[in-house]
């Protein structure tokens, strides 16, 4: 391993060297410094019923563990974040496997886990033929184990929920980790996280002040056109101009490319949640878990970067690559 890998890996020298990542920083910082002003102020005004200031304090106590967990890995090193993508990865499928009825079958689970746990690895040794591989081997597994119960009726159910449990956490959130390999990941990741944490709240807000007609009212009864083409037009135009400092200098950076991965973000971003919630209302349940007051699950909070991360991560490697300028397989040796 080269002090190069070294640093990238473990290293928090350089962790603020992008201006976009300090910038980030103060902003977050400020917002969670203002909020709770914010709060008493129209408290205290008789702007605020107790049950919103309810919901409201709820949810500011959650994003003060959001923003620790989406960040702090990030600037610890990429060793960390792809260890973070991956804890959340199993946590996920935890959520979905009791949701679901996963859990009751423990081989399946075994391999699911299994999976994402070699996915992570894999992309911690940045050994891409591995990580293209594991897609259709465990697949394979996840089918052939499932017949070890001896139990026809059901197997169809087994190895759908295990099939598609590892594709979502394991194989779409291994893209997010995969993008640390890459010597630009900080300011990269903080990019992706905030423009799919802004889609979410730019569909909120205009869907909130010009919706009217329900995008899919039986999968999402608060979702609305406006709101879905508010956020499309408002998050390409944030993820366009602030990545324009992310890929300043490379081929991606050019109006096209910059837009075009805007609206990616955006679209891809809003069927991931939509996914998701099709999910939950087949199962008949509103939220995922009950972890984080006001938001639900993992799951609820996260379920946006499922399709946004491979998307951004292919896009990114078909027109420069990812994690070129780094040795492949740091740990195998290959």
């Amino acid at each position: 391993m080269d002090d190069s890998t070294r640093q990238r890996l473990f290293g928090v020298t350089h962790a603020l060297d992008h201006p976009l990542v300090v910038y980030t920083l103060v902003v977050l910082g400020a917002l969670l410094a203002a909020a709770p002003l914010l709060f008493l102020a129209l408290s205290a005004a008789g702007k605020m019923s107790p049950a919103l200031r309810k919901d409201l304090w709820s949810r500011y106590f959650s994003w003060l563990v959001f923003i620790p967990m989406m960040f702090g890995p990030v600037l610890l090193g990429a060793a960390w974040t792809i260890a973070a993508v991956g804890v959340l990865g199993i946590l996920c499928y935890r959520e979905f496997a009791r949701a679901t009825g996963a859990f009751r079958f423990p081989i399946t689970s075994f391999v699911v886990v299994l999976g994402i746990v070699m996915v992570t690895f894999a992309t911690f040794d940045h050994w891409y033929g591995l990580f293209v591989a594991l897609t259709p081997l465990t697949i394979g597994l996840i089918a052939a184990t499932a017949i070890l119960a001896d139990q026809p009726k059901g197997y169809i159910q087994r190895v759908a929920l295990g099939i598609v449990a590892f594709l979502l956490f394991g194989v779409c959130y291994g893209h997010l980790g995969y993008l640390a390999n890459d010597t630009n990941f900080r300011p990269l990741l903080v990019w992706l996280v905030a423009s799919v944490e802004l889609n979410d709240i730019f569909a909120y807000i205009t869907g909130k002040s010009f919706g009217r007609r329900k995008l899919v009212p039986n999968t999402s009864p608060n979702k609305t056109v406006a709101g879905a083409l508010g956020a499309l037009v408002l998050t390409t135009a944030f993820a366009a101009c602030i990545g324009h400092f992310v890929f300043r200098s490379t081929v991606l950076d050019t109006p096209v490319h910059l837009v075009t991965l805007g609206a990616l973000v955006s679209i891809t971003g809003q069927l991931g949640d939509l996914t998701l919630s099709s999910i939950k209302r087949d199962l008949g349940i509103k939220d995922w878990a009950a972890t984080f007051p006001g938001h639900g699950g993992l799951l609820d909070r996260f379920n946006s970067l499922l399709f946004a991360a491979p998307a951004v991560f292919h896009y990114i490697g078909y027109f420069q690559g990812v994690g070129l300028t780094q040795h492949p397989r740091i740990m195998t040796g290959g």
